[in-house]
Formats: C-alpha cells, sequence, structure tokens
C-alpha cells in the first residue's frame, strides 16, 4: 500500500472524542471517512478540516444499532473507495461510535440494556466483520472502551459491563485476524470534556473536581488527550504492538 494513499474509517466522527481522532489521523497522513448518525452539518464542519489539512475526507450516515444496514453501509464504502480515494481498501478502523446510559442498576431497563449491546458491542463485532473484505492485510482496528471497565461508578452498569465485552473482543479480533497482519488495540479514555453523557463531566463541577482530584496529573481528560494515541496505534509507529488495552486517563484510580 502506497504512504500517500491510506484510508481510515472512523465510527461516530462527527464531534467529540470521534472528531479528534479523525483529525489527529488526517496530520498522521491516512485520508479519512467519518460517520455520523444524525448530525450531516457537524459531520461536514469535520471533514473540511480534513480537507484543510490537505487530506480527503467524507462523511456516511449510519446508525450502528442497526446490524441490518451494515451490508449496504459496507457497498457504500467500497464504491466512496473507488470514486473519491481511488483506493480498494480501508488500513485502519476505529469503532468509536457510542452514546452513554446512566441510570442506577435497581432500574436500568431491559430497552437501555439492549440499546447498549447494539450500539457498543454488536455493531463493533459485525461492522468489523463485515468490513473484513475491504480491511487490507496488515491493516489497524482500534476498539474504544472506558475507564469504566476498570473502576466502578455508580450509574453506569449496562454501559461499562459493554466495554469490558469490547475489551475482550479485541484480543479476540487480535488473535484470529493476526493471520493476515491485522493488529488490533483497545484504547480506553477516562473521564473527559464532551458533551457526552448529557456533559456531566463538563458542566458539572463537583464530578469535574472529583475526577480531577482522583487523576494524577490533577485535571480531566479533553477531547485532544485521546485522538494523538488512536492515531499512533493506526500508524505504523506502532506495528508492534497488539491485542493491548492502553488507558487514556492521565492517572486515574491508579
Amino acid at each position: 500500500m502506497s504512504s500517500n494513499n491510506k484510508v481510515a474509517l472512523v465510527t461516530g466522527g462527527s464531534r467529540g472524542l470521534g472528531k479528534d481522532m479523525a483529525i489527529q489521523l488526517a496530520k498522521k497522513g491516512f485520508d479519512v471517512i467519518l460517520t455520523y448518525q444524525g448530525n450531516a452539518e457537524s459531520a461536514e464542519n469535520v471533514v473540511n478540516d480534513i480537507k484543510a489539512l490537505g487530506k480527503k475526507a467524507l462523511s456516511l450516515q449510519i446508525d450502528v444499532a442497526k446490524s441490518k444496514s451494515f451490508d449496504a453501509f459496507v457497498s457504500t464504502v467500497k464504491e466512496k473507495l473507488a470514486t473519491d480515494f481511488d483506493a480498494t481498501h480501508i488500513h485502519a478502523l476505529v469503532n468509536n461510535a457510542g452514546i452513554g446510559t446512566y441510570a442506577p442498576y435497581e432500574s436500568t431497563t431491559e430497552e437501555q440494556f439492549d440499546q447498549m449491546v447494539n450500539i457498543h458491542l454488536k455493531a463493533a463485532f459485525f461492522l468489523t466483520q463485515k468490513l473484513l473484505p475491504i480491511l487490507s492485510d496488515g491493516s489497524s482496528i482500534v476498539n474504544i472502551s472506558s475507564g469504566l471497565a476498570r473502576f466502578s461508578f455508580n450509574n453506569y452498569s449496562a454501559y461499562a459491563i459493554m466495554k469490558a465485552g469490547i475489551e475482550s473482543l479485541s484480543r479476540y479480533q487480535a488473535l484470529e485476524l493476526g493471520r493476515r497482519k491485522i493488529r488490533v488495540n483497545t484504547v480506553a479514555p477516562g473521564a473527559i470534556e464532551t458533551d457526552f453523557g448529557g456533559g456531566a463531566v463538563r458542566d458539572n463541577k463537583s464530578i469535574n473536581d472529583m475526577i480531577a482530584n482522583g487523576t494524577a496529573l490533577g485535571r480531566v481528560g479533553l477531547p485532544d488527550d485521546i485522538g494523538s494515541v488512536v492515531a499512533f496505534l493506526c500508524s505504523d509507529d506502532a506495528k508492534w504492538v497488539n491485542a493491548q488495552r492502553i488507558e487514556v486517563a492521565g492517572g486515574f484510580s491508579i
């Protein structure tokens, strides 16, 4: 694969952490396909940011909770690779799309649980599986987990156990895709100031202070703390890093 024609696919790349991942991948030399669920305008803004860096980019709509849509999505990616990127394969996949559920264990509903399964676990399992024919040998997959898979807070049970599943999935993918020299790693962000989960970490001072006080580096995370780590794992700089979980949390609860 020529170094000037590597394409990365980032799900949930229109805002928050995914936006920074997409931009950092462009800075590492990747052209980028990013997905969004509902906000086409935000996605297009990120596309324009990437184009301003001199790389190609486009956005595609997908609801990762709907696995029945994956075949059509993969067909579209295939077409766009040919028409927009002069490429046949993607060289990096970042399974980032997600939402949070904040609810006590006692009152978490089956609907909330199923939504977490579909968005976080089933999507990373089956969307990756469907993309395998157009993932190049030697490519990199990064699955996004959460610090909440290691430490526990009230009201995150449904979300956090999906992320624990993601960490196991990464190891199995690394094992079984190793014959194609595909590397698979997990990035587990700590609490980040974004609009995720209603913006609680960003907007609630007591939560923000509690996290900062529990973090060795003395602050909560920012979106641009994460993207560069993901971009590193997708690049040849990380060619011997495989089946690893990297927590990017500033030293929280150590």
